[in-house]
């Protein structure tokens, strides 16, 4: 398994952290997290996944959706973007040691729900979440709450301090007002709002039910 690339910023031989998600748009709280995970990494790679475990691809495609990561990139010196054959955070963050290199410390970044969907995933046995956490730290953003790990894991869930809550920023609140044609520039990063205002891929007939 391999990465493919969208952009790569220049390699860095300490740690990664790698950003999965549909962004079906990013969001400027998606930014935020970023670069609160920069903290921790030296670089951050945006990831797509070609398939999703529990979505499907509704409203921008999935080449639309690869052009925004590119851009969004290529707008930070520490940001890479690539996309995964892989949908689980596990196998992504094996996928980007073996592109990278093992001698690369790779972590997780997520959201609360995320890291709660994470740990009672079913993989099939017992025992994988903490093999995970082991290998990949993960770099959990509190929104809409704070995740409380259990005190024999709390030194490989790490927070991600924002600036700001961000609890009213979301790609669904993007959809939704471009679908009402209501503003919604001002909930995107700079680097993309031109690109989405062009392509309009949220308009009515393709806003998730």
């Amino acid at each position: 398994m391999a990465l493919t690339f969208l952009h790569r910023a220049e390699p860095h031989s300490g740690r990664i952290a790698i950003f999965p998600g549909a962004w079906n748009p990013p969001t400027i709280a998606h930014l935020a997290i970023a670069h609160a995970a920069l903290h921790w990494a030296d670089e951050v790679i945006w990831i797509l996944p070609k398939t999703f475990p529990h979505k499907s691809f509704e409203g921008a495609s999935f080449e639309l959706r690869m052009e925004l990561l590119r851009q969004l990139a290529a707008s930070d010196r520490a940001f890479s973007a690539a996309v995964s054959e892989t949908n689980l955070h596990i196998e992504m963050a094996r996928e980007t040691a073996e592109t990278c290199g093992f001698q690369v410390e790779v972590g997780v970044i997520c959201g609360r729900d995320a890291v709660e969907r994470i740990a009672n995933w079913n993989y099939g046995r017992p025992g994988v979440f903490e093999e995970m956490l082991a290998k990949h730290p993960l770099l959990v953003a509190a929104r809409g709450g704070e995740f409380t790990p259990p005190p024999h894991l709390a030194d490989r869930i790490i927070p991600l301090p924002l600036i700001q809550a961000f609890d009213d920023v979301s790609s669904s609140e993007i959809r939704r007002r471009a679908a009402s044609h209501q503003p919604w520039q001002h909930l995107v990063p700079e680097a993309i709002q031109q690109l989405l205002a062009s392509t309009d891929p949220y308009n009515e007939t393709s806003l998730p039910g």
